[in-house]
């Protein structure tokens, strides 16, 4: 298959686990196509029963190690405002997954690539792996939820002093400060270690796990007293769900963690 004729990216589902897979050598830059495919698995990934966790991949040499600068090169400020907002809404959809992620990070992880993971729950980093938002160094910022999402993640002087630099992180470091939740050794498989994380979510309550991570990510953009009322909510509509009513049952029975969950 030609590059042309490749979708740059693609959705494969296994086991109650959907992979949202960039494929556009050699370093997947994030061209607009590539945007437009994310939010298209995006919007799938969220609507079908059959996946109950994702996680998004690169390959085993790259995750995405930018923007397309050849393509925005030429672009004026009208044409980026209108493309910002598709840019943005990519990512947005990717973070709003109503359902566990996890970023399998290989090789770089920069500029977009950097933000496409941070729009993931988590972010499991090959040891050799590189992370950064190098944007600076173009005259820009990040401008896919780089400057919000890094500084939530990582408190707001480790995030000025990444993208006040553009400087690159290996895992170690990047492990250090909270940008990466695990680093896989080298030699091991990091989509493999990613998977099996999202794997334990397949036959779990997916109504609880929904919930949860809304009241996590809503909660986190407001005050206190509001993200407790998010959680009492979410936390009272789950006495509607069929999971609820046999985890219950399972564990008065059973004892804890025996539940068969059917997502309902």
């Amino acid at each position: 298959m030609s590059e042309r004729e490749r979708e740059p990216v693609r959705l494969e589902v296994a086991n109650g686990v959907g992979t949202i897979r960039l494929d556009r050598p050699p370093m997947n830059a994030l061209a607009a196509a590539m945007q437009d495919g994310l939010l298209a698995a995006a919007a799938e990934v969220t609507e079908r029963r059959d996946v109950r966790a994702v996680v998004v991949y690169g390959g085993e040499k790259v995750f995405a190690a930018g923007a397309d600068i050849k393509e925005m090169a030429g672009w004026s400020y009208t044409d980026m405002v209108d493309r910002s907002v598709a840019l943005q809404a990519a990512f947005t959809a990717v973070a709003r997954i109503p359902k566990p992620t996890v970023a399998a990070v290989t090789g770089y992880a920069l500029g977009g690539g950097c933000e496409l993971a941070l729009a993931c729950d988590l972010r499991f980093a090959a040891a050799d792996a590189k992370l950064g938002q190098p944007e600076i160094l173009l005259g820009l910022i990040p401008g896919a939820g780089g400057t919000q999402r890094l500084s939530r993640l990582v408190g707001p002087s480790r995030a000025k002093d990444l993208i006040f630099t553009g400087r690159m992180v290996g895992a170690e470091e990047a492990l250090a400060i909270g940008l990466v939740d695990r680093v896989i050794p080298a030699g091991e498989d990091v989509y493999a270690a990613a998977a099996e994380w999202a794997g334990r979510f397949a036959t779990g309550p997916a109504y609880a796990l929904r919930a949860a991570k809304e009241a996590i990510d809503r909660g986190l953009s407001t005050d206190l007293d509001t993200g407790l009322e998010l959680e009492r909510q979410q936390f009272a509509g789950l006495f509607a769900t069929e999971d609820r009513a046999t985890g219950m049952r399972s564990f008065i029975e059973n004892g804890p963690g025996k539940a068969d969950f059917e997502g309902r």
